[in-house]
């Protein structure tokens, strides 16, 4: 089962992106993604009272887990925002094959704080899947546009906080509980929401954006979050049962999934999709896709 939950995350993360990119258009064209980061925060802090119901010995983790997943939590919103940010401004077929980063550093941590060595095969499979995503990454050409050392830099630092936090997030989760561990990590998401809105600028634009559009702009943000959320507590599930490296580089299958929905909107949604269906373009998505299916199943092998 660990499986489908580990690919429940790239899955709905995929549809996330899509309702996203819906929402920056309509919405966010003239905000910054820090005010997205608040809806996010949001969602954590609202899920916060049904796991205490659900858990109530969320309070009984020791201090020192619960000042790691807070923080933790605030390093994964702090990261998530770079992340969002490069897409805003920089090509998406650059910054995406950088996130791959990602999987390499989930892998070296898990080596060395929770002594997790992968089999050949999940390395085998891990180096398929990233391959598969860089591919899917690339223009037309082939080639990666607009390289920059400094967006590199940055987006290396954040993959490696993020791996950080996936890290973190088990290491706690196995000596204490799942949902303590998670309850936590969604404070640290609040306050960092919280500081956000502390921001007069940030702050004013959120509450503009809450004028003009209250229903379509908590409705449509509420749903994606929860499907966000889902995702999120898949993969952190998923890597409670399997190294941590071995999801990180199955969550890489996101870009493949992000294409697929990209191209089925296109075909039965015109308005919404925005993918190419010239054949070389199926062709390089068809083949990275099958660069990535050959990986999980090699991933998967290498497990059992």
């Amino acid at each position: 089962m660990w499986l489908v939950f580990a690919l429940s995350g790239p899955v709905l993360w995929a549809v996330s992106t899509h309702i996203d990119k819906f929402l920056v258009d309509k919405y966010f064209r003239d905000s910054d993604t820090a005010v997205l980061m608040v809806f996010t925060a949001f969602i954590g802090v609202a899920a916060l009272p049904v796991i205490w119901a659900f858990d109530p010995q969320v309070m009984a983790l020791s201090a020192t887990a619960i000042g790691v997943m807070t923080l933790s939590g605030i390093l994964y919103m702090g990261a998530m925002l770079f992340y969002l940010r490069a897409i805003q401004r920089e090509e998406a077929s650059v910054v995406a094959p950088l996130f791959q980063a990602n999987t390499l550093f989930t892998f070296a941590l898990g080596l060395l704080i929770l002594h997790e060595v992968p089999s050949l095969l999940q390395l085998g499979g891990a180096g398929l899947i990233v391959t598969g995503a860089i591919g899917l990454s690339l223009d037309h050409s082939f080639r990666l546009r607009g390289f920059k050392l400094r967006l590199v830099a940055l987006m290396l630092a954040a993959t490696l906080v993020l791996a950080l936090s996936s890290v973190v997030f088990k290491f706690f989760a196995v000596h204490d509980e799942f949902w303590g561990t998670t309850f936590w990590t969604f404070v640290g998401e609040g306050l960092f929401g919280a500081a956000i809105l502390a921001m007069p600028g940030y702050r004013s634009q959120f509450v503009r954006l809450f004028r003009r559009n209250p229903g379509a702009v908590v409705g449509v943000n509420a749903a994606n979050e929860l499907i966000n959320l889902g995702g999120g507590l898949g993969v952190r599930y998923a890597s409670l049962l399997a190294p941590v490296g071995v999801v990180s580089a199955i969550s890489a299958s996101a870009t493949f999934f992000v294409f697929l929905f990209g191209i089925l909107l296109t075909l039965i949604v015109p308005r919404l999709g925005r993918e190419s269906l010239s054949a070389r373009n199926l062709v390089q998505k068809a083949v990275g896709g099958a660069l990535i299916m050959a990986g999980v199943a090699l991933i998967a092998a290498g497990h059992g």
